[in-house]
């Protein structure tokens, strides 16, 4: 074997500096794209809200007399953002009346961009630390806040979801056997019984559909998941007449759109779309600014009060934590009914009226 030794040492010096010159290009490379390599893993609704989110904030440094670059996109427009600002934001929001879930989601984009800054060497690490440091509000402190302030909210979103009855309901998938009927009641039935998401609804297209064995697949973009639910008897139904229709028409969307003379169009309803549908038809039955969440929180909560496990409530809407699906689930009378111990014992038993 010959002996390399010498071309060892020779080489050696170099290492390190042609290291070092890599190493810089490579961090100045990364840098640049951090943020479009961040926007291309995440969904669209989430790079849109963010956006969004941005946006008020650079409004509210425009109202201090501070003019920003696109935060949403250049590394470089973060070099002057401070705790300071963020928490002036904050509070600002506040003041305003924006929602306290909608102030932590904003503050929460705010802090995963500032990272994405920090690490792109335009934020510097004390300040990513102290913006880190900025903090929301609980659960718990959120009664209180909203005790205390006048304004409590600002925007187009609902305090609350709209109640839906059993009753109104059945009306809402109850609708007239025409195309653009049929067409609303599947609509309906998919939101109501189903839980589906507006996006995952207009996304859905005929072949996803298997009358025999009674199941859709469907892909959920916010948790990355393709699921397969068993149809309801009322979607069933809605689904036959609908191809009655002519609505089940192979290599089509599922929910397409309505043209003026009546018939079917080849395109799938927008997300926007069945917004405003839903909307239109919730004033028919007195449902004012019905939305396809509301049937979303119909159906979790109708799912909760039957006394589904959030577990599979979990499972079967989607969500990526238990959080969610842990709101519809009433608080027991007996906090401990139905447990089961390790002896065997299971406490099934009702309070004593009279303690």
């Amino acid at each position: 074997m010959p002996n390399d030794k010498p071309a060892l040492r020779a080489y050696q010096p170099l290492l390190p500096e042609n290291l070092a010159e890599a190493g810089q290009a490579a961090n100045e490379i990364a840098a640049r794209y951090r943020f479009e390599d961040y926007r291309q893993r995440h969904a669209i609704q989430t790079v849109r809200r963010q956006v969004a989110d941005l946006a008020l904030f650079v409004e509210f440094l425009n109202t201090l007399g501070v003019k920003v670059g696109a935060l949403s996109q250049e590394p470089a427009a973060w070099s002057g953002i401070t705790w300071g600002l963020v928490e002036s934001f904050v509070k600002w929001q506040l003041r305003e009346g924006y929602a306290l879930p909608s102030v932590n989601v904003r503050l929460s984009t705010i802090k995963t961009y500032s990272r994405l800054a920090f690490q792109a060497g335009t934020l510097p690490a004390q300040e990513y630390a102290l913006i880190r440091a900025v903090q929301g509000y609980g659960r718990h402190q959120q009664p209180r806040v909203e005790s205390r302030r006048s304004v409590h909210r600002v925007g187009l979103k609902k305090e609350t979801p709209v109640h839906i009855s059993p009753e109104q309901a059945r009306a809402l998938k109850n609708q007239p056997p025409t195309p653009q009927g049929c067409r609303d009641g599947l609509l309906l039935c998919l939101l109501l019984d189903h839980g589906l998401r507006a996006g995952e609804a207009a996304g859905l297209g005929v072949d996803q559909v298997d009358l025999e064995e009674g199941t859709l697949r469907f892909y959920r973009p916010k948790v990355a998941k393709e699921q397969t639910h068993r149809l309801t008897q009322d979607t069933l139904a809605a689904l036959h007449a609908y191809a009655a229709c002519g609505g089940l028409e192979p290599g089509k969307p599922l929910l397409r759109r309505i043209l003026k003379n009546e018939q079917f169009g080849q395109h799938s309803m927008t997300t926007r779309g069945i917004s405003l549908r839903v909307e239109l038809l919730g004033d028919l039955l007195g449902l004012e600014h019905l939305s396809a969440h509301d049937c979303r929180h119909f159906w979790a909560t109708s799912a909760a009060r039957h006394g589904t496990d959030p577990f599979v409530l979990q499972e079967a809407g989607g969500w990526s934590s238990l959080a969610m699906p842990r709101r519809y689930v009433e608080e027991q009378a007996v906090a401990n009914l139905g447990v089961k111990l390790e002896n065997g014992d299971e406490d099934s038993r009702e309070p004593d009226p009279a303690g």
